[in-house]
């Protein structure tokens, strides 16, 4: 029968004929995706998939092409739930579909704690409503679609250095008003089908081993029903993490949850085999769940497909383009009109590169991609095919050399494809060092890809310890050129080109980040292509890594599941010319634009940024070419905040997030007018990074990360202590103008019996500019004094409702409303008693609530006063 059969299984049946072994398997998956199949019940194996900005399928290397959205904080920047649960349902479900995934792992709402968070690329914003907003849309959308998502990382997963130790020490009420609220709204308007866990520890604790996160709050006070999981190897001990409730662990491979270890545990009553099979019925439920929703992905061919769908490629350049945030455009530079300019000069490392995502879990290979450069291009000369453009880097941006996937050949002649061949090799047994000369039959294949991380997509037949070997062809240059070569590894590896060894990365090592921080720092050395000469590039790779004496680590660890290698390179130039030759086509230009920022080498799962500074000699690029040509726009690419200390020398900026496939449309878009920018800051930029909240306690001190700020997180923090930012949270422009008028409440509706509060807020908005625009209005709530505890205090004010205005034409005149419940009101107190008789409860007090009306957390336009005659307090959702 069909594995979606399942879908009409009795669940009490199947749990009771589960023998011990059966419940064992079905509470830790299988390789490193899937959940168990129990065959003699008729219960599929489900699948698994990254996330959270696309669905990248199984593999990490030579992996199926597939849509990349543009990263978290870029969706958290439209502020339009609409939109964000249209891309879920229509295009992140079908994506899911292609790959035959069931469960996508997704959305990550982590709160942007710090901007130095190598993942904060990743979450959509510093504030808990925005990002729970967002969130539930995202679920709700996806989960439309007949796939499942599993919510993560719950939670306080806030930075990646010793990600899997560290103690997140915070206060119960920063972690009930900060850290769980956007999971808790989500959960409240979506219904998440799973959760995921976080690596690290909470207030002692590891999430994965917390009953009180996973039993008293989210199953007991918000009534989850669904399936909780595990992170990739985010599970530490048998017995903890079983009876604190973490149903899944995951992956499959290098599991505590073996048949000897679990078996050992119920004999020892360190767990009990009712609880096992408590824990076996919560994956089941998912795994029916599935059967129902997504028939298709159990009984297809599990083949995973690219899809080529026009209207998601609209919806993808959509979505890119109204999260770019117009930070300022002081003299109305833009937008450019393609037509006027004769001349126009773009710079900057950024513009020509393919920075499609932050690294890690979220990053995938894109199915077509756009950089800045060619969007601009394309757009300029459609509308005036004469206009000269001038390209030069000015400033590299890069931290490794770029990946060189168009510059290699699969044969001499220049016939063959791009990329190169791979082929394995096995060892003579597990042990040995000495590679056979012979390549496994049938092993041999195409690699179009020059960072290669293969993960555990190496053939079966290999031995424990075993040689890849990539073999191509570099294109022929114009002219001898001296090149820069880079090879980074989780194993070894050696370069060689010509048969001439060029880079050694074999014989000692030091250890480095890459590889979700498996692999080396990356090792350099040149090399002269000559002009028309197709020069042989072989690397040879072993998943044994080398020892590291220097660093006093002498660890030959054989790579499993995290082997890879990767190949970069770039010619040789003089900075200082690069710099001059920019800043001279820019002198000559009607028009600059600065293509700049950040890429995955920065912003990665695994390492945490040690800087917010743009990289090398980027800000003095910005200072050189806008003192040279007053035409300057700069556009920003990262995932969270930079350093924009130029920021009042140019006379306009765009931030441009990570846009995804469609990064160069959407960036030509706005700034040749066809879309008027109306993306929002979902985090605040500093003006210096000893402005932001965490400043001197962000990092692991001893394994503790204290959460000291409390719960005055991103602007919370610039209000209290009076801070003026670079760029505020909310913060974004338009190429029209708008007014606000008629601000009005209702009286507050209570309901005690169900511990409910409704107030609705409503507005005139006027476009009185001259082109079509949309606007966000965001709703910021200061609370009253508690009337019982004066020395009780809140953050001056809080993001408490939004509403996006779309498409208000000029002169148009539009009333939009919101209506706030007890989430806009309420404040957690540790101190009372509250569910179950323990310790802390939400309040609505009674008293006076100040409402600001404004397109920022800094810039508002209207206000008023709202008064609650009657407080309550409230658990639950």
């Amino acid at each position: 029968m069909p594995p979606s059969d399942f879908a009409k299984a009795n669940l009490d049946e199947v749990v009771d004929k589960l023998t011990m072994e059966e419940a064992i398997s079905l509470i830790a998956g299988v390789g490193f995706w899937h959940t168990a199949a129990v065959e003699r019940l008729g219960v599929p194996a489900v699948k698994t998939s990254d996330g959270p900005n696309g669905v990248r399928g199984n593999h990490f290397f030579m992996s199926t092409p597939a849509k990349c959205l543009p990263s978290a904080t870029a969706l958290g920047a439209t502020f339009d739930t609409e939109l964000i649960e249209k891309i879920g349902r229509d295009l992140l479900g079908p994506e899911a579909k292609a790959k035959a995934t069931s469960i996508l792992l997704a959305p990550t709402c982590n709160i942007q704690r710090n901007p130095l968070g190598g993942r904060s690329f990743e979450s959509f914003s510093e504030d808990p409503y925005l990002s729970g907003m967002i969130a539930a849309a995202y679920v709700k959308g996806v989960q439309a679609a007949g796939i499942g998502t599993a919510i993560k990382h719950f939670t306080s997963n806030d930075k990646e250095n010793d990600r899997m130790a560290y103690d997140s020490i915070m206060s119960d009420r920063a972690l009930r008003e900060i850290y769980l609220m956007p999971f808790m709204l989500a959960e409240k308007y979506a219904k998440p089908w799973s959760y995921m866990t976080a690596y690290n520890r909470l207030n002692g604790t590891h999430v994965s081993e917390n009953p009180y996160v996973l039993q008293r709050i989210l199953r007991g006070e918000w009534g989850f029903q669904g399936m909780t999981m595990s992170d990739w190897f985010g599970i530490y001990s048998i017995d903890l993490s079983i009876n604190a409730g973490l149903d899944l662990e995951m992956p499959g491979t290098n599991k505590w949850r073996s048949l000897d270890l679990v078996s050992r545990s119920i004999g020892s009553r360190k767990i009990t085999l009712r609880t096992v099979k408590e824990r076996a019925r919560k994956v089941l439920e998912l795994v029916q769940r599935c059967a129902k929703e997504s028939p298709e992905c159990l009984d297809g061919d599990g083949i995973e497909r690219t899809l080529n769908d026009p209207s998601h490629e609209a919806m993808m350049r959509q979505v890119a383009s109204e999260s770019i945030v117009l930070l300022k455009n002081q003299t109305n530079l833009l937008p450019l009109d393609p037509k006027s300019l004769k001349r126009i000069a773009i710079v900057g490392g950024n513009a020509q590169a393919v920075i499609v995502s932050g690294g890690g879990s979220a990053a995938l290979k894109p199915s077509y991609f756009v950089s800045p450069y060619q969007g601009l291009v394309d757009a300029l000369k459609q509308s005036n095919p004469d206009v000269q453009i001038d390209f030069c880097e000015g400033a590299r941006t890069y931290m490794n050399l770029p990946t060189l996937e168009r510059m290699l050949m699969t044969s001499k002649d220049g016939k063959g494809d791009e990329g190169w061949t791979a082929e394995w090799y096995t060892h003579e047994n597990d042990e040995s060092m000495k590679s056979l000369d012979k390549p496994l039959e049938g092993k041999s294949r195409f690699v179009d890809e020059t960072r290669i991380f293969i993960s555990t997509s190496y053939p079966e037949e290999l031995t424990r310890r075993w040689t890849l070997k990539l073999k191509g062809w570099s294109k022929p240059q114009e002219k001898d050129e001296e090149w820069e070569f880079g090879l980074t590894s989780a194993g070894r590896a050696k370069l060689f080109i010509d048969g001439q060894l060029v880079i050694d990365n074999w014989t000692t090592q030091h250890r480095g980040d890459a590889f979700f921080g498996q692999g080396s720092i990356e090792d350099k050395g040149t090399f002269t292509l000559k002009s028309g000469v197709a020069h042989q590039v072989e690397v040879v790779y072993c998943n044994v890594r080398a020892p590291a004496p220097k660093d006093g680590d002498p660890d030959e660890l054989v790579m499993d599941s995290n082997p890879g290698v990767r190949l970069g390179g770039a010619p040789v130039v003089d900075p200082d010319t690069l710099m001059s030759t920019a800043v001279s086509v820019a002198k000559d230009a009607d028009a600059v634009i600065a293509i700049v920022g950040l890429n995955a080498d920065w912003e990665t799962e695994g390492n945490d940024r040690t800087t917010l500074a743009l990289p090398g000699r980027t800000n003095e690029l910005v200072n050189k070419v806008a003192e040279a040509n007053k035409n300057t726009i700069v556009i920003v690419q990262s995932g969270s905040a930079v350093l924009t200390p130029w920021a009042d020398s140019v006379p306009s900026v765009l931030h441009a997030w990570y846009l995804g496939n469609a990064t160069g449309t959407a960036i030509a878009d706005v700034v040749f007018g066809k879309v008027n920018p109306c993306g929002k800051m979902s985090m605040t930029f500093p003006k210096r990074e000893e402005d932001l909240p965490t400043y001197g306690h962000f990092g692991s001190e001893g394994g503790k990360v204290r959460y000291a700020e409390d719960l005055y997180v991103g602007y919370k923090h610039y209000h209290h202590r009076k801070i003026a930012p670079q760029w505020a949270f909310g913060h974004g422009l338009s190429y029209t103008t708008f007014s606000f008028s008629s601000l009005a409440f209702s009286t507050p509706t209570l309901s005690p019996e169900k511990k409910e509060i409704s107030l609705k807020a409503t507005l005139k908005i006027t476009n009185t500019g001259k082109v079509a625009g949309s606007e966000v209005l965001q709703f910021y709530v200061g609370l009253p004094p508690n009337p019982e505890e004066k020395e009780i205090s809140h953050p001056l004010l809080q993001l408490r409702a939004f509403v996006k205005v779309k498409d208000l034409k000029p002169g148009e005149e539009r009333e939009v409303g919101v209506t706030m419940d007890k989430y806009a009101l309420s404040w957690w107190d540790e101190g009372r008693p509250g569910w179950n008789m323990g310790k802390g409860c939400w309040v609505v007090d009674k008293g006076t609530y100040k409402v600001k009306v404004g397109t920022s957390s800094e810039d508002f336009k209207l206000e008023g006063d709202v008064k609650v005659e009657k407080g309550f307090e409230w658990n639950g959702l």
